[in-house]
């Protein structure tokens, strides 16, 4: 069904300051002054809507199941890398359409755009894309591109880290948007981690045909980076999505041997996708890393049941074929790269439908589903969650500081082998359409539970509101518990205080939220709801 195009508004600028660097790295210095759009992220992540409408210590972590050693290193076949060496200027600056974004300044962070050139291989499928996850892939064609690549890393190379956020950038709504990093960047910047954003897909870089259905978007959506600033972004090409995922690997082995870093050197890639990127993560693990070993771990958010298909060279991937795949997909367990799979609620079932390949923890495998979270949310909207109409408030759960957690724990597990939390599954009624199962306040059962899920005062639902758009189906909701609940629940204020500051030491000692969250997390609660 054909959705209606979105509009977007127009571009501002965040407020810039100095950023001094190092001497000797890499040429064209700027300033942080970005232009970034206000659109409602929301759209630019939900695909399935479209289609068918130096680590941590582990102090945070609680306890863990150990693993037996460090994850080894993999050895890595020779390949060509991305030509890094064009810094991008002009026009308006580097695009992005995502309005949560933080002040780099602060922490004497850099962004830095390039264009990636080279000439990539497409894959083709050797026998059938089974359950397992172990598939065969073998090259096919090959094609120039040149594609956008965006770093974010700190000033200093004596500040970094030694870890790289690789996000293939999600194109659902039909232009570039950045969500794990909204998901993650405060702690990418408090660690002196590196991020990287990958221009992966054809319709993100040379438009293409894109139906979203309700919301606040972009009159750029569809238009690719060409479409939108031809001053900046005129020079690039894609050969089609086939060719995306050895794109991808060409610029993960340029990137791990210092190319843009400013001369950093890095010692662990994480490759990180959230919904229609997150479909890309599944494939990419299961074909592709066996071939390259280009990363050393995953950071899947928000997956379906499948992954995406490799599309024909000149097109573009197709999403709805992903979602209607006859075959669930798992991943494969035969790799040494270590997989961190965070699922929200309304990732489980209905449209997205992830749990029909659900999968046991293992030690190269985690599964995080979190309760009372949705899709897309208040935080990744930002300021356009208070103008989105779904009949009820959106999902304002805490999903981005279990996905921070998420990434400290998988950066220590590459590191030192330190696994993270295991997790209980969200609990499912049983027969062939399976739901979540609710206690009397509707709250889902199971799962990874935060405070504001346990010691409730609103229900944190991935259950959409009643407005019917694309847009709202994957957005949750927030619903306020009648007060004569509340009094129950909490029969005064001291109690309510005592019991949130007590699951909120629990959520920390298990490993599913930070230390440096904990202020973030307390902020959630709602103390002046409970009469005194």
């Amino acid at each position: 069904m054909q959705g209606r195009r979105v509009h977007l508004a127009r571009p501002f600028r965040r407020g810039s300051g100095p950023a001094s660097e190092d001497a000797g790295g890499d040429g064209g210095r700027r300033p942080l002054a970005r232009p970034f759009v206000v659109l409602a992220s929301a759209a630019a992540v939900l695909s399935a809507a479209v289609a068918l409408s130096s680590c941590g210590s582990g102090a945070d972590a609680g306890t863990r199941a150990a693993a037996p050693s460090a994850v080894p290193t993999p050895s890595r076949p020779a390949g060509p890398a991305a030509d890094l060496s064009t810094e991008l200027s002009g026009g308006d600056g580097p695009f992005l359409g995502l309005p949560n974004q933080a002040d780099m300044t602060g922490h004497h962070f850099v962004e830095h755009e390039y264009a990636a050139a080279g000439t990539a291989t497409d894959y083709k499928a050797q026998g059938a894309l089974t359950h397992d996850g172990r598939w065969t892939f073998t090259p096919d064609g090959t094609a120039p591109y040149r594609t956008r690549v965006l770093v974010r890393r700190p000033a200093s190379a004596r500040a970094f880290s030694g870890t790289v956020v690789v996000e293939w950038l999600n194109v659902s709504g039909g232009l570039d948007v950045d969500p794990d990093w909204a998901s993650t960047q405060e702690e990418i910047l408090r660690r002196g981690d590196i991020w990287v954003g990958v221009s992966a897909q054809r319709i993100g870089v040379t438009g293409g045909d894109v139906a979203v259905g309700g919301g606040p978007g972009s009159d750029g959506a569809g238009k690719g980076l060409t479409g939108i600033d031809s001053a900046r972004y005129g020079s690039l090409t894609h050969p089609g999505d086939g060719f995306s995922f050895d794109m991808f690997t060409q610029i993960a082995r340029a990137v791990r041997a210092g190319a843009g870093l400013g001369g950093a050197r890095p010692a662990r890639l994480i490759a990180a996708g959230e919904s229609q990127s997150a479909f890309a993560m599944v494939t990419y693990y299961n074909g592709v890393q066996p071939l390259t070993h280009a990363f050393d771990g995953f950071l899947i958010h928000s997956r379906g049941a499948s992954g995406l298909p490799l599309a024909a060279p000149g097109t573009a991937a197709g999403i709805a074929d992903a979602l209607a795949a006859a075959v669930p997909t798992a991943l494969r367990t035969d790799q040494s790269a270590r997989v961190l799979d965070i699922q929200t609620e309304s990732d489980l079932v209905g449209l997205l439908n992830s749990s029909v390949s659900r999968q046991p923890d293992s030690d190269r495998f985690r599964l995080w589903e979190v309760a009372g979270t949705a899709h897309a949310d208040a935080h990744l909207l930002g300021p356009a969650a208070a103008q989105t109409d779904c009949g009820a408030p959106i999902n304002d759960g805490p999903m981005h500081i279990v996905a921070k957690a998420a990434l400290r724990s998988l950066t220590t597990w590459i590191s030192t082998g330190q696994a993270p939390p295991t997790a209980p599954r969200i609990e499912l009624t049983a027969g062939d359409s399976p739901q979540i199962r609710r206690d009397a306040d509707a709250i889902a059962l199971g799962g990874v539970r935060t405070p504001p899920v346990n010691v409730a005062v609103d229900v944190l639902s991935g259950v959409p509101g009643p407005h019917p758009s694309t847009y709202c189906l994957l957005l949750g909701s927030t619903r306020p518990l009648p007060a004569q609940r509340i009094a129950e629940l909490h029969p005064n204020r001291a109690a309510y205080v005592a019991r949130y500051n007590a699951d909120l030491a629990r959520t920390i000692a298990a490993g599913f939220a930070l230390a440096d969250d904990r202020a973030a997390l307390a902020a959630y609660a709602k103390p002046d709801r409970i009469p005194a």
